[in-house]
Formats: C-alpha cells, structure tokens, sequence
C-alpha cells in the first residue's frame, strides 16, 4: 500500500519542488522497490482531487497515478506485480480531514478559515477507506482505478456554517 503523500493544499502551492519530490519520484520509486521486491499487489492510495486537477497536490497525485496506470502492464506480464488505484474524498477523522480543521479553529475563538467558498468535497468514514483499500488489493487482477460511490459533494462553506450552527453560535 503507498499512502505517502503530501496532502496539503495551500502548503504543497508553496512547495512544488517538496510535491514533485513525495508525490511524483516517490511514487516511481515505490514501485520499482515492489518490482524489484517480488511484491504481488501494489496499491496507490491517490485523491479525488487528482481528477481534473486545480491545485499542485492535485496534479503530482495525478501524475503518479499515470506512472502506476502506464507501467501496469509490464509488471504484471514481467513480474506479476498487479496495481490498482483508489481515490479517496475527505476521510472523516483522519488528522488532515477538513472538519477537525474547522472545529479546532472554532474552539480556538476563529475565523474559520475557507479557502474557496465553491470548494466541494466527498466524504467517506475510515471505516469505508479501509474497506476499500483492502478490497482493490484483493479483487483487482489487472489494473483498475476505484472509486467508492460517496454520494453528493458537499459545499464546504455551507459545512463551515452548519458546523458554526451546531456549537449555537451565528455564522457571519
């Protein structure tokens, strides 16, 4: 499973060459090491972010998703190793998910920061990311790219201000 990755927006906007460096060669040098390790299943944990990419993360996670997708074929005809991808939408309790972000900055006295206020994201528990991980690493014998249906986006400023709500305070 190759979950390394630098998932920070903003911070990775700043640092190109820190995304490039994780994302992309770090991406490449996973798998060559599971080609060169025997290793049978390669899983890339990629972002759905990585589909119709407007942000450097975005981009270098799509880019190491066609080095996964592109070499696919040659390992597994020359070295049986098998590849899939999964794309995840926001992990609800995971340490970078967007609404532990906001909650700490609501405990803190605010503002709560929004980068975009058209920005919509999917949501999944862990238990489902989980899940779906585990399962690509079983089912998939060619190469494939999974998604879990996770139903609609959510505006993430109309989130901000549900969340604001829900503590009995007045969004502004």
């Amino acid at each position: 499973y190759h979950a390394a990755a630098y998932k920070h927006v903003e911070m990775l906007q700043t640092n190109v060459f820190s995304a490039i460096k994780i994302n992309i060669i770090g991406t490449y040098n996973t798998l060559i090491a599971a080609q060169n390790s025997n290793v049978k299943n390669f899983v890339l944990i990629s972002t759905d972010k990585a589909v119709n990419p407007s942000n450097v993360m975005g981009a270098t996670k799509r880019f190491a998703e066609i080095i996964v997708s592109s070499k696919s074929k040659f390992l597994l005809k020359n070295h049986r190793l098998n590849t899939s991808i999964v794309r995840f939408g926001n992990v609800l309790g995971s340490k970078g998910s967007v609404i532990p972000i906001l909650m700490k900055q609501m405990e803190l006295g605010g503002p709560l920061t929004i980068t975009d206020p058209d920005a919509t994201r999917y949501f999944m528990t862990i238990k489902e990311a989980v899940q779906l991980v585990i399962l690509a690493s079983t089912i998939s014998r060619e190469h494939r790219t999974y998604i879990l249906e996770m139903g609609k986006q959510k505006n993430i400023l109309k989130l901000a201000k549900e969340l604001i709500l829900m503590n009995g305070l007045i969004p502004t």
